[in-house]
């Protein structure tokens, strides 16, 4: 076989390799579909939204959310008038770790500031544990170094996930005991 044929097979394989791999990569010269972007699905329709209208004024529904994120183990963050941040830490797996942070925002509605709006929304927030293992270099001067593996390691927690929590039963719940604990303090008055 001739020197000429067999660089061009190498270069006709060359070639097709090439054009395999951009072809996995998805760049084929745009013929490919292109995924839907996140914020393409959000449908802003007012049957599925991240609010409730309370009967009080900002000042008392605002502490009812924040009584109802400190019954359920949440630990409050921030709290400046008219918002309330916390938030709850969960290991449902030795090696994950989830974090939940509530954030509700309480807003007058109407005219005589008796009735609020409280806009709620979560986040979840997902770390996995990641390893680190040592290892320690040994200088012999007649050999040359030598790795040494050890068995201790650094672990750290990396985010791998986050999301906010879609609207539904998770937000339905909150809003039943918050509008419990805001109807309790209101007859207490």
């Amino acid at each position: 076989m001739s020197s000429h044929r067999i660089f061009r097979l190498t270069l006709c394989a060359l070639c097709a390799s090439a054009a395999a791999l951009l072809a996995g990569c998805g760049i084929t010269g745009g013929n490919t579909p292109r995924k839907a972007s996140v914020y393409q699905s959000e449908r802003f329709q007012s049957d599925e939204t991240f609010s409730r209208l309370f009967d009080g004024p900002v000042d008392e529904i605002c502490e009812a959310a924040r009584r109802t994120l400190l019954s359920q183990g949440y630990v409050i963050t921030s709290a400046p008038g008219g918002s309330v941040t916390g938030r709850k830490r969960f290991q449902p797996d030795g090696e994950v770790h989830v974090e939940i942070t509530f954030n509700v925002v309480c807003v007058p509605d109407g005219r005589s500031d008796q009735i609020t709006t409280a806009y709620v929304s979560a986040q979840q927030d997902r770390y996995a544990l990641k390893k680190n293992p040592n290892s320690a270099s040994l200088g012999v001067s007649a050999v040359g170094s030598i790795s040494v593996p050890l068995s201790s390691s650094d672990d750290s927690l990396v985010k791998v996930a986050s999301e906010t929590i879609p609207a539904g039963t998770f937000y339905d719940r909150f809003f039943t005991l918050m509008q419990k604990l805001a109807y309790e303090r209101a007859s207490d008055k």
